[in-house]
């Protein structure tokens, strides 16, 4: 029985490892990675595992190199998760392109392959408020006056834009989806777990008093599948999850990781002090990174609430976030086998622990 190929973009990523793992359960698709480097591929670690994965070199935003690859032929979808996600105001013209023009030459491929194309963006583009009481559900408008000064949501604002107004002139089936933070095993790259890693290394000496919205992986993950999949897609997807507080978030991690939680937290006018005094720094010091203070964007978005729902998701796609206690208890386990430092200290308790 011939596969059906499905190429994958951004596969070396947090993502893009859970969907390849997925893909290559099903006896009935082909995997295909695109990779910036196959050496790079190889010499991670997860992938080693993966069993009837095919490779092709090149980059999102030159398909021309690539796109004729006959393995291609019959293409089935295109998962286009690639993306720079910097959250900086420093040289943000690497990741305009990327974000921006990798989308539009996916929409491209797919008409030329007439196939779906599906692209995750994020839940910020439209659901970042200064109050934890307000929502944003697929209908809702971009939150450009919050968000748009950040590059990075304001390329996949862009992005979003000029890839439905291409997709809707060449006929191309494009399904959006946005998901808040990714938390799960298997983050590799030490993206969106960083600060539950450094609260369980004792090194997150301070937090901002905003809000936290977050899903799992792996529930993601399979909204994916079906959103490929599904006959009459909506055009937008929005992949709910749970909201916190900060302080009340890393509380949560503080007492599942068995660590203290962070003994301090700055309001909203003290963020935006220590943001502005990281801004002057910057134009003293070094490029990034240092270790002084994070970049100002971090700040201004850690003051911000990440409200957001769902019109669709539930029905269409059979989306349900699980219990965010069994996310983040694994996110825990992982990080604690897997960081050097944390794995060092279980390792170390284990050896330590009576027979």
């Amino acid at each position: 029985m011939k596969k059906t190929p499905f190429l994958v973009t951004g596969a070396t990523g947090f993502v893009g490892r859970h969907l390849l793992q997925a893909l290559s359960q099903d006896p009935e698709v082909l995997p295909i990675a695109l990779v910036r480097d196959k050496k790079s591929w190889a010499s991670q670690n997860w992938t080693h595992g993966l069993k009837g994965v095919e490779l092709i070199e090149g980059s999102v935003t030159e398909p021309k190199k690539w796109k004729d690859d006959p393995r291609l032929q019959g293409l089935g979808g295109i998962y286009h998760l690639a993306a720079v996600i910097k959250h900086t105001r420093r040289e943000p013209e690497e990741m305009l392109r990327t974000n921006v023009e990798g989308l539009l030459r996916m929409v491209e491929l797919g008409a030329e392959r007439n196939c779906r194309v599906l692209f995750v963006s994020t839940s910020g583009t439209v659901g970042c408020f200064a109050t934890p009481d307000r929502q944003a559900d697929e209908k809702s408008p971009y939150q450009e006056a919050t968000v748009g000064s950040w590059p990075y949501y304001a390329s996949k604002i862009r992005a979003e834009r000029e890839g439905r107004k291409l997709a809707e002139s060449l006929g191309v089936e494009l399904v959006v989806l946005r998901p808040p933070v990714l938390l799960g095993p298997g983050d590799h790259r030490m993206r969106a777990t960083s600060h539950i890693a450094r609260l369980l290394r004792g090194k997150l000496p301070f937090i901002v008093n905003g809000g936290m919205h977050f899903v799992d992986i792996r529930d993601v993950t399979q909204a994916m599948l079906r959103a490929m999949r599904v006959s009459r897609p909506k055009p937008v997807y929005h992949l709910c999850g749970t909201t916190y507080r900060i302080e009340a978030f890393f509380q949560k991690v503080a007492e599942l990781g068995g660590v203290p939680p962070p003994k301090l937290q700055l309001p909203p006018l003290a963020a935006k002090l220590l943001a502005k005094t990281s801004g002057l720094l910057d134009r003293f010091l070094p490029p990034r990174p240092h270790p002084i203070l994070p970049d100002p964007v971090v700040f201004e978005m850690a003051s911000k609430h990440w409200g957001l729902s769902s019109l669709y998701a539930k029905e269409d796609l059979g989306f349900v976030s699980r219990d965010p206690d069994a996310t983040l208890r694994d996110t825990i386990q992982w990080l604690k086998e897997n960081v050097p430092e944390l794995k060092e200290k279980l390792e170390g308790r284990l050896k330590t622990a009576p027979l």
